[in-house]
């Protein structure tokens, strides 16, 4: 039996669920620009990608060199294909022009370029992040500049999101509104093949990922939640739980879709005016799209993360996902 890759379930989608064509091309250019990006992180010290690049990005984060290498990556691959009208990346501060001597598409491509870059000195999995809007007609029409507002869209708008992952194997986990799969790169290969078809997320999990050292500053709720965590079976929630946290949402939500599992980043005292620290439009969104088509469950602690209207490129927020049962709690916790 032939093995299923990429291209062939995209075309497989574009006969028999309407996936449109120019969709299924994006899409594979980001799946050709990830196995880019996975050859220069995999290279490591023999390809002198290590380090810092002694620059801060628009959040004030120093930028790996890696961080700027995948972004010029993503650029370069989609900015001439005629399938976006524009991109916007965690790593710069504006939205990115489609240069005037390309065509232009219907779609809008949002990504993180590299999650997880502090771990990438360290040999720890790393990963890319994207998501796919459709760009709104009345950009489409206009000949002027396309400006940040075509953006902001709320995660429900997604037509397509995804991440790749950089690790023992480079896979990259897909959904088009119609569940999640994941594909594994086969490197003699050259492709991505279908190795998970049904990813789902177990309703119930003994397991959690959250950083312990920020506990200080967290809010009243995160700390009554967690501390029953860690109470275990002599706790109010009757069992044991063990803690994972690699310190790259690829990397912790991956185990959570391949295993199950709740994924916390709430918001804390240090920085009371930002509602919290991952970006919604490069992380929060795109992940709680392929977490919720998995059976999981994403909200900031109040609602659904999707459902939130996004007011500038570069907005954060707290996240809570994963399993159903456990984010409904600590979701029910901050509401009550």
């Amino acid at each position: 039996m032939s093995r299923v890759t990429l291209s062939r379930y995209l075309i497989e989608q574009t006969r028999s669920n309407n996936t449109p064509a120019d969709l299924r091309f994006l899409i594979e250019v980001v799946a050709r620009a990830c196995k880019e990006i996975s050859h220069a992180v995999s290279k490591g010290a023999l390809g002198g990608v290590l380090g810092s690049m002694g620059t801060e990005n628009v959040q004030g984060e120093v930028q790996k060199k890696l961080d700027v290498i995948s972004n010029e990556i993503l650029l370069e691959a989609n900015e001439w294909g005629g399938h976006l009208a524009g991109m916007a990346s965690e790593e710069m501060d504006n939205a990115y022009q489609i240069p005037g001597k390309y065509p232009k598409g219907a779609y809008l491509l949002v990504f993180d370029p590299l999650d997880g870059s502090s771990n990438i000195d360290v040999n720890v999995s790393v990963g890319t992040i994207f998501s796919v809007l459709r760009c709104p007609d009345q950009y489409l029409s206009q000949n002027d500049s396309l400006d940040e507002q075509a953006f902001l869209q709320p995660g429900t708008k997604q037509v397509c999101a995804g991440y790749a992952i950089y690790g023992p194997q480079t896979m990259l986990v897909l959904t088009l509104g119609n569940g999640v799969k994941g594909f594994t790169l086969d490197r003699e290969l050259g492709s991505f093949v279908l190795t998970h078809d049904d990813i789902r997320i177990p309703e119930t999990t003994a397991e959690f990922a959250i950083n312990m050292s920020n506990s200080r500053h967290w809010e009243p709720p995160v700390s009554r939640y967690v501390e029953e965590l860690l109470a275990g079976k002599e706790g109010p929630l009757g069992k044991d739980y063990n803690m994972r946290w690699v310190a790259a949402m690829v990397a912790d939500v991956h185990r959570i879709l391949t295993r199950g599992g709740l994924f916390m980043y709430p918001r804390d005292s240090r920085e009371p005016s930002k509602p919290g620290k991952l970006r919604l439009m490069y992380e929060a969104n795109p992940m709680s799209f392929i977490v919720e088509q998995a059976g999981g469950v994403s909200t900031n602690g109040i609602e659904r993360i999707l459902d939130i209207q996004p007011t500038s490129l570069h907005q954060r927020v707290a996240v809570y996902l994963g399993s159903k049962e456990e984010v409904d709690r600590v979701t029910a916790y901050h509401q009550g």
